[in-house]
């Protein structure tokens, strides 16, 4: 059952088309992504469905009511993460949580929203001690708060070092578990397609792909790249590449030095081949592996560019 619904929505800065046309629904439980390159729209998309711009044209109805007619209602089902800027930086992790709880006529007790995103300990910390990680599952706590059916997550991981950004992650797998809907916008393609369960694409104010991470992948190719790399020389490579060429289930090959990268569409069967050949001929292969193409190669495919313009 979809519980949000985005329709035909239109956004112009004078003369410039911020979003031409943009339509989606996202399903109660999901997690929903949003990826685009910088000036793509993504940001003006998710204010208009925030409440916090006016589309030119087009609606936004979640659980089946709209901003024009039911925004008060629709405050009380939405929760968004705040900028660092919104927080009281000299009062408590706690007290902002519960002053925040204040500002709703229902809310999650504080300190059930402290063990989910791992503040217990640091409940009495001023938020001014707080590192950028703590931070940020701060402020995902400020959204859940309200206990929303719908919370947006606007870039959560920025800046984040590698075990930071994993907290995060824990946090929206445990809104998912909850049965909560997560919009969320991000940089980074790893985290979109570990946590997604759709993605959609969008590129100069439209979209240009909407679908599970996985379909996107197997839409893109079916092509794996396969890595060698030989210890007996540059000849071993060269050989082989030979080889590899007149198999069926090559696409493609590239060759540098020693190493040597095959495309197959089926890389089981050509290491099967290449494995034979190599041990006829006494080559030994020091690393083998097989890379599966990736949420950015489907970035870079539909949108042609690299993922930090």
């Amino acid at each position: 059952m979809s519980i949000l619904e985005v329709k035909g929505l239109r956004k112009s800065f004078g003369t410039v088309k911020a979003v031409e046309e943009i339509s989606f629904s996202v399903e109660a439980g999901e997690v929903f992504t949003i990826i685009g390159p910088n000036g793509a729209g993504k940001t003006t998309t998710l204010e208009m469905i925030e409440g916090l711009q006016t589309p030119d044209s087009g609606t936004v109805t979640i659980d089946g009511l709209t901003w024009a007619k039911n925004s008060d209602q629709i405050k009380y089902r939405i929760g968004v993460q705040p900028q660092s800027s919104a927080m009281f930086e000299l009062l408590t992790v706690e007290e902002n949580l519960d002053l925040f709880a204040s500002f709703y006529p229902r809310s999650k007790q504080a300190s059930e929203v402290l063990e989910m995103i791992n503040l217990t300990n640091h409940r009495g910390k001023r938020v001014k001690s707080l590192s950028g990680g703590q931070r940020q599952r701060l402020a995902i706590g400020l959204a859940m708060i309200s206990d929303p059916q719908i919370i947006f997550l606007d870039e959560p991981t920025t800046g984040l070092d590698p075990q930071a950004r994993r907290n995060i992650w824990d946090i929206v797998l445990k809104l998912k578990e909850l049965g909560k809907t997560t919009i969320l916008t991000t940089h980074y393609m790893e985290e979109a397609e570990k946590l997604s369960d759709r993605v959609c694409i969008v590129d100069q104010g439209r979209i240009v792909s909407l679908d599970t991470p996985a379909a996107l992948i197997d839409r893109l190719t079916k092509e794996r790249e396969v890595r060698l790399h030989f210890q007996d020389g540059e000849n071993a490579a060269i050989d082989t590449e030979e080889v590899a060429k007149e198999m069926s289930t090559v696409v493609r090959t590239a060759r540098e030095g020693q190493a040597l990268k095959l495309w197959s569409i089926q890389p089981e069967e050509t290491l099967y081949g290449v494995f034979g050949f190599t041990k006829e001929r006494g080559y030994r292969v020091e690393q083998v592996s097989i890379r599966e193409m990736s949420l950015e190669d489907v970035f870079i495919a539909f949108t042609g560019k690299e993922w930090r313009d």
